[in-house]
């Protein structure tokens, strides 16, 4: 802990997230040119959790000349103690003020983090606006997920990480150290690097970045840095166990999730890679439980074989494999035989077959009850299903049809064991039209509609005994709809939001509707300019970032849902999407033969 903070340690809720000096920290006496804080905009225990911190963290510091540190968003009560006391937020491993850094680059995961990374600035007693900041400030530096459309907040930041950061980081490092003290020269130079947007040395033109930025991608993922010796934390975190990462991207997809076409193409780590990643996790963590990190795990080529193998590792040494979510289409009996039985997730994602055909989702009735049959049949007795409510062309027909999922959920438990003691958890979250996916020009329904819709399911779902009904809220889910498709007008919003008392908005004893609706009111800023459905033909917000799955490609599968047409998933033909142009992809070659 810092020393200027060890007089209010017990005075803060959970002190031990502001002390460091975990188990396998890395070695900082080695000697370095540029100094660099990597920032997460939530608290120690979400962003421990998060696997790009991690392997940022470990790639930076093998690095020769480089060492970085990190900072995360310290709660409500130490962030009242640093204003009131005006201690400078600083980093976790020394101590030292964020403005003394070279570097301050910040990990956004999603739209409801924006005005976290004002608490922070404003924290470390840095100036918000990039045009604020001279050469006595470090290089405010972005990026994350929310990568995909940075324009709502960019005024923030002098420069974007657009895609996979690992690379990129690495280059900027060597940029800062050949270049220090001539931050327009290091600027000029890192707008050349593919995967970074620095928005003043790009052309606009009514207010839309007229100069295309490339998505960084990681090439060969097999021989890429993945951290073998991480940081253990010091306290429960909430993702609590060791992960290792199978693959990036998805072949599945499903028209709504950003993450599938963002990460594309898919790239493997083969399986001897992956148990080689295992057994050192094992040997240098400690941890009780290691988990498989993909966005659809159940599609890893050969996954039946590898589990089976990790699964004897892992037991020698005392340690429980989890698997995450399945996609009931790529569940087998053998992904059951040797895990643990809790409860398994999948996500229908759409109560109809014409809505799961209109979202790509390319699973039937008969999926599900096969796999469902295929779990109890094997002692699992509880259930999680994700669905969304919003989608496109919804209707009430298919949020009814939510509940007739469940039932049959329910009717083939009974059926395959002959009993009735099944517990299903339901979960709904709302539609966003995210950029980068086919659904970019869709509408997101008001917030008055997602309110009749879930109160519709959820006087259905009480029907039923043995379900438990959760959902995202209405309000929340409006914002990141007007935040996901966003433009600069809405960095004076955010500022004003976070003036006005908004931080750690994505905590629900903290979110103040309200006071976002206050602030987009002062600009003069309607959400129904950033809800409403988008013209296939108006210039967007993110077009200038080349994704490598093309606009046309998106446009095509927007028409297709339209008229609820599937496309089949890229695992068995490639469609096309263009992603292969960035990397080379699993499947790609074998199909264009």
């Amino acid at each position: 802990m810092d020393d200027k903070l060890r007089p209010y340690r017990t005075g803060v809720e959970k002190p031990a997230r502001y002390v460091g000096g975990e188990y396998n920290l890395p070695d900082f006496n080695k000697p370095y040119s540029v100094r660099m804080c990597l920032c997460f905009v939530d608290l120690y225990e979400v962003g421990m959790s998060n696997m790009g911190i991690q392997i940022l963290y470990g790639v930076l510091n093998e690095a020769e000349d480089v060492r970085c540190e990190r900072c995360f968003a310290p709660w409500i009560d130490l962030g009242k103690i640093l204003k009131e006391k005006n201690i400078p937020l600083s980093s976790l491993e020394t101590g030292t003020p964020l403005r003394d850094f070279d570097i301050v680059g910040f990990s956004i995961p999603y739209e409801m983090s924006y005005t976290n990374v004002l608490y922070m600035l404003d924290l470390a007693g840095i100036p918000f606006r990039a045009k604020d900041r001279g050469e006595a400030y470090p290089l405010i530096v972005g990026g994350g997920p929310a990568s995909a459309n940075p324009e709502p907040f960019i005024d923030f930041f002098d420069l974007f990480f657009i895609g996979e950061g690992e690379d990129i980081d690495l280059e900027l490092c060597k940029l800062v150290e050949k270049y220090k003290g001539d931050r327009d020269k290091i600027l000029t130079e890192a707008a050349k690097i593919d995967g970074i947007y620095v928005p003043s040395k790009c052309e606009f033109s009514d207010g839309i970045c007229k100069t295309t930025v490339k998505k960084a991608v990681v090439k060969d993922l097999d021989r890429a840095y993945f951290p073998t010796k991480p940081l253990v934390p010091n306290i429960e975190i909430i993702h609590d166990r060791s992960v290792v990462e199978l693959y990036r991207g998805c072949y599945a997809g499903c028209r709504f999730c950003q993450a599938c076409y963002f990460y594309r193409p898919v790239r493997y780590r083969e399986k001897e890679t992956v148990k080689q990643i295992a057994e050192r996790l094992i040997k240098t963590t400690g941890c009780e439980e290691m988990g498989l990190s993909s966005l659809s795990t159940g599609d890893y080529e050969d996954v039946v074989p590898l589990i089976s193998e990790l699964k004897d590792l892992t037991e020698r040494k005392n340690v429980s494999l989890q698997i995450p979510s399945l996609r009931l289409d790529s569940f087998t009996e053998g992904l059951l035989e040797r895990t643990k039985k809790s409860s398994l997730t999948f996500a229908p994602e759409a109560g109809t077959q014409r809505l799961r055909d209109v979202i790509n989702k390319n699973v039937t009735d008969e999926d599900i009850k096969s796999s469902m049959a295929i779990a109890f049949r094997a002692g699992y007795t509880t259930v999680k299903l994700y669905f969304m409510l919003g989608l496109p062309t919804e209707t009430d027909e298919d949020v009814l049809g939510i509940a007739e999922t469940v039932r049959l959920v329910k009717q083939t438990y009974i059926e395959t064991t002959g009993r009735k003691n099944i517990f299903i958890n339901v979960s709904t979250a709302m539609f966003i039209p995210k950029p980068a996916t086919p659904f970019q020009w869709a509408e997101q329904i008001s917030g008055e509609e997602m309110y009749r819709r879930q109160n519709l399911l959820k006087s259905e779902l009480f029907k039923i005994k043995g379900v438990h009904y959760a959902w995202h809220g209405a309000d929340i889910s409006v914002l990141e709809g007007v935040f996901a498709r966003g433009d600069r007008r809405l960095s004076d919003v955010i500022e004003t939001a976070y003036l006005s008392g908004c931080k750690f908005d994505g905590w629900s004893e903290c979110f103040r509707y309200d006071l976002w609706m206050e602030a987009l009111a002062k600009h003069n800023v309607k959400i129904e300019e950033y809800t409403g459905a988008r013209d296939t033909d108006e210039a967007l917000p993110w077009d200038f970032i080349d994704f490598g799955v093309k606009k046309s490609y998106f446009l095509s599968e927007w028409k297709k849902a339209l008229v609820a047409k599937t496309t089949p998933p890229c695992k068995h033909r490639c469609n096309g999407c263009g992603a292969q142009s960035l990397a080379s992809c699993r499947f790609y070659k074998e199909k264009k033969s």
